[in-house]
């Protein structure tokens, strides 16, 4: 499970990057009482979203020439200059950076070889990472939707040491491939893969990262997005021994997840 004990190759971060943080703001803060606070005029627009004052996001304006809305996981690297250098010698693109952000540490975008786009952080002195996850509407879980599950895994493995396991999915007919900062202990998976096939439309969708939220009720909260005007990619599904899980978009197409977690027995 996802901790703020945060390890090497354990996500310590999370993004989003939209062309309106005010409408953002706007639609977060009603699905799960969120609040914006910017971080000042000298860090071009970046910002924090806290829930009852405890940061369990970042937000930043990102132009339509940069890319498409989305969200960003960010791994903890004890060196992101280093982390580059092996990102481009497994195949990877540098995107961003690395460079110094004031109060947060030294930061790297990258696109993995099949494209899907992540970040490192090498935490600064004012804060390590995220202050709450686990808890209702905060981030709890981590999926690579991805072609090649095996290239994946190779690399995520050679740049930031994460390691991967294989176990039964709740109905038996497959496996679903768990993810693990290194070093970390049976109850360390932050997040799984799963193999991407077409999109509804049969068209091949691009490697993706996507969060996952807890939510106390997913089949209300995604009612509610469509409401604020998001969109709902996967209808609340049932999935045994786990929890009701739905896949849905913002108004402005960032892609995320709900969960109301099955409670595990001791």
């Amino acid at each position: 499970m996802l901790t703020t004990r945060y390890l090497t190759g354990s996500p310590n971060w999370l993004d989003l990057g939209v062309p309106d943080l005010q409408e953002a703001e706007s639609f977060y803060g009603a699905l799960f009482g969120w609040r914006f606070r910017p971080a000042g005029a000298e860090a071009g627009g970046h910002g924090v979203f806290q829930l009852d004052g405890r940061t369990v996001a970042g937000g930043t304006v990102t132009p339509p020439r940069e890319g498409p809305p989305a969200w960003t996981v960010h791994f903890q690297s004890p060196d992101a200059d280093a982390t580059a250098t092996a990102v481009r010698d497994g195949g990877g693109t540098v995107l961003a950076g690395p460079a110094d952000v004031a109060g947060l540490g030294r930061t790297a975008v990258f696109a993995d070889p099949a494209g899907a786009g992540f970040a490192v952080r090498q935490a600064g002195d004012a804060t390590r990472g995220l202050d709450v996850v686990n808890d209702p509407n905060s981030l709890c879980w981590l999926e690579l939707y991805t072609r090649d599950t095996a290239a994946a895994m190779a690399f995520y493995g050679a740049v930031l040491g994460i390691e991967s396991s294989s176990v039964p999915w709740p109905d038996g007919v497959d496996s679903y491939i768990l993810l693990a900062p290194a070093g970390g202990d049976d109850d360390a998976a932050f997040g799984g893969v799963v193999p991407l096939g077409t999109g509804p439309a049969g068209s091949p969708e691009g490697a993706y990262w996507t969060p996952c939220f807890e939510v106390l009720d997913t089949d209300g909260t995604a009612a509610k997005a469509e409401r604020l005007g998001g969109g709902v990619r996967q209808a609340p599904t049932e999935m045994g021994g786990v929890g009701r899980f739905a896949a849905l978009t913002d108004p402005h197409g960032a892609r995320f997840a709900l969960i109301t977690s099955t409670p595990q027995q001791p």
